[in-house]
């Protein structure tokens, strides 16, 4: 019995043609050659657009933190002066009782003196005395410079921005995040500047408080 023709040619021809394999890096040289290329351009932008945003969060949570302390030194500057006004008033009040104990004293002795007009010579009670306020020259006077007290305290001067770079517009990507990196040097810098003037009025409150 014969063979049909085409199913001998299917089983003795020529294998069918060969697919391309769309995982294999060797086929296909102008894709393989396009795609990586649109892909890398994609990947650099996405890095410049992540690290500009990276910078301006840092530089938000800098300022966030200027801020804060800011917010601190004015209330460290209003406990200041409250400390301040009730080191006055003690004062003012040390300096009436002293004033006080001197006149019992005086009418202590006049008392005395009239001793014969009592059946029983008067003789008061006494306590320890009372002197007077021992700084009080230092504290008048720097209740006398109390406008140089308060900007000392830092009540009168509010933060101002200088610029100290000339300012440019910024192209590129390497410009916006070195123009990030200018606002959080400046930012630390006057967050050291208040940290200092915190830690000059916590001395300031302890000498106050020691008074």
């Amino acid at each position: 019995m014969s063979v049909p023709m085409y199913n001998k040619q299917n089983s003795l021809g020529t294998p069918p043609p060969h697919k391309t394999n769309p995982f294999s890096d060797s086929e296909g040289p102008s894709r393989a050659q396009s795609v990586p290329v649109r892909r890398t351009n994609q990947s650099v932008q996405e890095l410049e657009d992540y690290a500009i945003t990276k910078a301006r969060e840092t530089t938000h949570k800098v300022n966030d933190c200027v801020r804060a302390a800011e917010a601190i030194r004015e209330d460290a500057t209003q406990t200041m002066l409250t400390l301040h006004r009730q080191g006055e008033q003690i004062m003012r009040s040390h300096q009436v009782a002293a004033d006080i104990e001197q006149d019992l004293t005086v009418s202590e002795k006049l008392l005395g003196s009239l001793g014969g007009l009592f059946s029983k010579s008067w003789r008061p009670k006494r306590n320890h005395q009372i002197k007077g306020p021992v700084s009080g020259n230092n504290y008048s006077a720097t209740t006398a410079n109390d406008t140089e007290q308060r900007g000392k305290l830092g009540i009168a001067p509010a933060r101002q921005e200088y610029p100290s770079h000339v300012q440019t517009t910024p192209v590129s990507a390497m410009e916006k995040v070195q123009a990030e990196r200018t606002k959080q040097d400046d930012a630390l810098s006057d967050l050291c500047s208040t940290l200092g003037q915190l830690k000059e009025m916590a001395v300031d409150m302890g000498t106050e408080i020691d008074r």
